[in-house]
């Protein structure tokens, strides 16, 4: 357990290193990579988008169900 804290300590004083140096894109300077923020937003959408989906089925499957009755 200590370890895994560690670990997780250095690699995230590793990635701010990083980005101070300059070598790790921060455009914005809140210390969260832009690559970090551009996969969040991609997952954000694909989430949106399979939220939508399953919405859109499961109201169909209750109005099937109430058809049915």
């Amino acid at each position: 357990m200590l370890l895994t804290i560690l670990v997780t300590v250095a690699v995230i004083a590793a990635v701010v290193f990083l980005m101070k140096k300059g070598k790790i894109a921060d455009a914005n300077n809140n210390n969260i990579p832009d690559a970090l923020e551009h996969v969040a937003a991609e997952v954000k959408e694909e989430v949106k988008e399979v939220a939508a989906k399953v919405k859109k089925t499961t109201a169909k499957k209750k109005t099937t169900k109430k058809e049915q009755k």
